[in-house]
């Protein structure tokens, strides 16, 4: 059994509704750090998180879903630890201080926020055709995705 200490810690944010391209891209990343044993971190929910969720159990991995809702009303099929905070949106800080690093695949304004946190705890945040801000650095494929941050994640330790 791998110890959360020990593992790499991986937030793969996104929005319920989402592009094809963007579930597609979010599926892989999940998959790709699934079968690297990481702890992957979501907001629980559908589209994005859903998609991730999805691959990180398909590759072997653990999904963890920090949930908005006080119940298991808002949770998708494929999380192996749902955590329900009944926080709303609050609880994107909560996904944030739990990670290393964390991947935005587009995004809405829930995404945003996460992104805020992670740059303003300098921690590593890149981006799938997300927001263009400085600090958040664009990916174009899921295998740069996981090695670009793995290798920003090895830099800060």
């Amino acid at each position: 059994m791998i110890l959360a200490k020990d593992a790499v810690r991986i937030a793969i944010i996104g929005a319920r509704k989402a592009s094809p391209e963007g579930l597609t891209f979010a599926y892989e990343v999940g998959k790709l750090l699934g079968k690297l044993g990481a702890l992957v971190y979501t907001g629980g929910s559908r589209g994005i998180m859903e998609a991730a969720s999805r691959g990180v159990q398909e590759g072997g991995g653990l999904a963890i879903g920090i949930l908005k809702e006080s119940d298991l009303s808002g949770a998708n099929e494929y999380l192996h630890v749902p955590v329900m905070t009944g926080m709303g949106d609050l609880r994107n800080g909560i996904i944030i201080r739990s990670v290393q690093g964390a991947i935005a695949v587009e995004g809405a304004y829930g995404t945003l926020s996460e992104i805020a946190y992670a740059l303003s705890d300098k921690k590593p945040v890149l981006g799938f055709q997300s927001w263009d801000i400085p600090g958040l650095k664009p990916v174009s494929t899921p295998q740069e995705a996981v090695d670009t941050l793995l290798e920003l994640i090895k830099g800060q330790a």
